[in-house]
């Protein structure tokens, strides 16, 4: 998720992805579209599969494919009528593998990294997340990004995120604005940090998900703007604001 030795700093990305998700419940699989009791524990995985990765508008590989296998386990702690409607708490891992040039085909010249290994990266959050009325949500999250073939540093953060989900009130359509920051911490000079800079960074994050479902499919457009809220994208001892702009289209055919 990183700037790596040899991969530099870019600000958009096409990606291409296919993914496969399995989700089961503690009691049975899933046997239909909504399990009417999913029960309190949900154990979710996939794999997706790309050719461009990028985080938050920096560049990770700039040749071959890469692979993202996940696996989270969530618990639902609580429910209710009151104002606190639930309670959510998730761990996971996040991983990417790439066959390129910072993955199977990376080269030494000198710089320590683990030369021709495939696993780039692997990451572990923690997140308790808090539902309110109106659809209106609450999450802290607690991620450590590593690399296992020392393409990067391990960097430490914190994200709070407040969302809305509009959808209730808006029927079909929906908005679902949503804006989150991150804060590193456990840094030095060039360790620790998204951007190997100087100074642990504080990220921002302002998002959209405008869209309309339908009976028989729905269509989304992400939309999300990254920034810089104090030493996110350093670059050349200069604190660059505006970090990443991103849209995109999901359209969902219920099988």
């Amino acid at each position: 998720m990183f700037v790596t030795y040899r991969v530099r700093r870019n600000a958009l990305a096409v990606v291409a992805a296919a993914g496969l998700v399995l989700v089961t419940s503690a009691a049975a699989f899933a046997q239909e579209a909504k399990d009417p009791n999913p029960g309190a524990i949900t154990l979710t995985g996939s794999v997706d599969f790309l050719n461009q990765y990028m985080f938050r508008g920096i560049r990770q590989n700039s040749t071959g494919m890469v692979t993202w296998p996940a696996m989270d386990l969530g618990i639902s702690a609580y429910s209710g009528d009151g104002g606190l409607k639930s309670v959510g708490i998730n761990f996971g891992t996040w991983n990417s593998l790439h066959s390129g040039d910072t993955g199977a085909d990376s080269d030494d010249s000198g710089l320590g990294c683990a030369c021709g290994k495939l696993w780039y990266e692997s990451d572990f959050y923690a997140s308790l997340g808090f539902g309110f009325g109106g659809g209106t949500s609450f999450t802290t999250t607690y991620t450590a990004y590593t690399s296992p073939n020392n393409g990067f540093t391990t960097v430490k953060e914190i994200m709070f995120k407040f969302a809305m989900d509009d959808s209730g009130k808006l029927g079909k359509a929906a908005v679902k604005p949503y804006i989150a920051i991150a804060q590193e911490f456990g840094t030095e000079p060039g360790t620790g940090q998204a951007d190997g800079g100087e100074n642990a960074g504080t990220y921002l994050e302002i998002g959209f998900a405008p869209g309309y479902a339908a009976s028989k499919a729905s269509i989304a457009f992400p939309i999300k703007i990254g920034l810089s809220a104090s030493d996110y994208y350093e670059l050349d001892g200069e604190d660059n604001k505006f970090g990443y702009f991103s849209i995109g289209s999901i359209v969902t055919v219920p099988l």
